[in-house]
């Protein structure tokens, strides 16, 4: 069990396949559900729309999660309470993935607006206050990386946040040891330490955002393994 943090290495994930069998997607969102809500995905996703609503002078705000697969990251974001009344939207490309986080944020009484887009064949439509991703630049070469964030600038107002896994020895013995702990889906398995070699460093995170047109980019490293980037606009 071990990878070279020094040389990324993006190989096909399971969970990308789109003709993946439903009963297998069904069982990896749900032990992606899970994870996320163990490893407290939300949290520091909610602490920067936080800080947002106490420094922006706005009687709301809205809020898109880009590639959302199940909906549980941001479903778990409109559980918290903020200064401000929140929106919460997501799309992501897969309809069986925005069927699933429909039924999730239904089953937990979270009013979020999940819709099909692929941000990779054209721009997100309508603006939002914050577009975020969370556990998805990783999934992209570097020009199809810069094109997602340069998409997620467009639509935004106030701020662009990403939230991903940093490459390192120890991000990798955590989700090789976590996703088994975790779940039982064999797509998990597979794809949780490929998502570890596949990830951005942070200062690879910073430059793909740079060339993305981001500015006043701040970047925290958070347990377990994983960094929050975030660009103010406008």
């Amino acid at each position: 069990m071990g990878m070279n943090p020094n040389q990324r290495s993006l190989q096909d994930e399971w969970m990308d396949d789109p003709d993946l069998d439903p009963a297998l997607h069904a069982a990896a969102l749900r032990g992606l559900r899970r994870i996320n809500r163990w490893t407290g995905s939300a949290r520091p996703i909610a602490g920067e729309i936080t800080r947002l609503a106490k420094t922006c002078d706005a009687a709301s705000l809205s809020v898109l999660d880009v590639g959302c697969g199940g909906g549980d990251v941001v479903t778990g974001l409109g559980l918290r309470v903020y200064p401000v009344p929140v929106r919460f939207a997501g799309c992501d490309r897969s309809r069986f993935a925005v069927h699933t986080a429909n039924g999730h944020a239904a089953s937990v009484g979270v009013p979020v607006r999940f819709f099909e887009h692929d941000v990779l064949a054209g721009p997100i439509p309508g603006t939002y206050d914050i577009v975020m991703c969370s556990l998805f630049l990783h999934h992209f070469e570097r020009p199809e990386a810069v094109c997602l964030v340069g998409h997620m600038r467009a639509a935004a107002r106030h701020l662009v946040l990403i939230d991903d896994l940093c490459r390192t020895r120890r991000g990798y013995r955590l989700a090789w040891i976590g996703c088994r702990l975790l779940s039982r889906s064999p797509v998990v398995h597979v794809d949780g330490p490929r998502s570890v070699e596949a990830a951005w460093t942070p200062v690879e995170a910073r430059a793909i955002g740079e060339e993305a047109g981001l500015e006043s980019i701040r970047i925290r490293r958070h347990w377990p393994e994983r960094f929050t980037l975030t660009a103010r606009c406008g």
